[in-house]
């Protein structure tokens, strides 16, 4: 979720929208803090053999997902590993109710049924994640689109990594934090090609740009409606990036095209809001739809239902929070951490991540670093 503060009326911090509708909910108080999280696969030889193991079960649970959500209280699914390391289904929920009707095993598969709030796409340490930085800056820190501001209110995210797209470095972010703004709303523009993406964000500036820094310029991909990926990338001005993508207490990550995710990983990420914060990966393969607006504190646009995507431990919100959207998650490992996902969503038990190759591949990039 990005971040979002009124303008003019008291400068008071709220909740921007791209509430999810379907998935695991970020915001709003969870009944239960349940979510599961299986035991850790390292070695490539078991790795590949937990892969096998969970195909089948990949393909269970995509059957069954569309009638399961046919409950709009159902609000996703993926796949997991209990206790015993055996592959399980989860089943998100939002009420008692419909927790209640959710069937013990699927085709043998035994089902773990989650109760959740409903997701929100997300638009700490002694390390300010949120203070206006020196250039060339390191990422991981609070920014945005420079005219993130409508409806009496500002917003912003995380400016997450760098990739680079045809020799060109650029920073990774959402969609939903640089380019959303697509009707001629609140402030009476929309974002394009060549918008400023500043440091640090509106919210973080008192909803007053000339109090950031311009860091890069905005390529605008629109990603969504229409992709499977929440993603939005901006080509770095010259001097004011780090450029070697150096991540605030991360460091340098490894350069290429990142590690697949697995059940029980454990993984890392540097945001806006919690900062530097670890967690392990509970669910592969979740069907998780969302819904996003238009732009800051604007009404609903559109939902959209992203398939294959990431689950990842977040009790009491104490991984990815309100502002993180945009961090990139990496594996917990000392130096040169591969990627592993885009956080963009979440509840306050479990958070959501595309996959890195998807986003990667939408692009056409590879993640700069070591």
């Amino acid at each position: 979720m990005k971040h979002l503060r009124m303008h003019r009326r008291g400068w008071q911090f709220m909740l921007l929208g791209v509430a999810l509708v379907v998935g695991v909910g970020i915001w709003g108080c969870s009944r239960m803090d349940n979510s599961p999280t299986g035991p850790s696969v390292s070695s490539d030889d078991s790795s590949a053999r937990m892969q096998a193991l969970l195909d089948p079960v990949f393909k269970i649970q995509d059957r069954h997902t569309p009638s399961l959500m046919t409950d709009v209280d159902v609000i996703g699914t993926a796949t997991t590993l209990d206790e015993n390391g055996k592959p399980a289904i989860m089943v998100l929920a939002t009420s008692q109710r419909a927790l209640d009707a959710v069937p013990t095993s699927l085709e043998g598969i035994p089902v773990q049924p989650i109760l959740t709030d409903k997701i929100v796409a997300m638009k700490s340490s002694g390390t300010s994640h949120t203070a206006k930085q020196t250039p060339p800056i390191q990422l991981g820190t609070s920014g945005g689109w420079r005219s993130d501001l409508a409806n009496g209110y500002c917003c912003g995210g995380t400016l997450g990594s760098m990739i680079s797209v045809g020799g060109q470095k650029r920073i990774l972010s959402n969609y939903h934090v640089f380019e959303s703004d697509i009707v001629p709303g609140g402030n009476g523009i929309v974002a394009q090609t060549g918008d400023n993406i500043i440091q640090p964000g509106l919210i973080d500036v008192n909803c007053n740009a000339a109090n950031a820094q311009n860091v890069a310029t905005l390529v605008k991909t629109s990603s969504l409606p229409g992709s499977n990926v929440d993603c939005s990338s901006a080509n770095v001005i010259s001097g004011m990036v780090n450029s070697s993508g150096s991540i605030l207490e991360i460091g340098i990550i490894k350069s290429g095209t990142g590690v697949a995710a697995s059940v029980g990983q454990a993984v890392k990420k540097s945001g806006r809001t919690t900062g530097l914060t670890r967690s392990t990966v509970s669910g592969l393969n979740a069907t998780i739809s969302v819904q996003y607006e238009n732009e800051c504190a604007g009404g609903v646009a559109f939902t959209k239902t992203f398939t294959g995507q990431i689950l990842v431990s977040n009790r009491r919100s104490a991984f990815l929070g309100s502002g993180d959207s945009g961090s990139l998650m990496v594996q917990d490992v000392t130096t040169n951490p591969n990627a592993v996902g885009l956080l963009f969503a979440g509840s306050s038990s479990i958070a959501v991540a595309n996959p890195i190759g998807q986003v990667l591949s939408f692009f056409g990039a590879t993640m700069v670093g070591n």
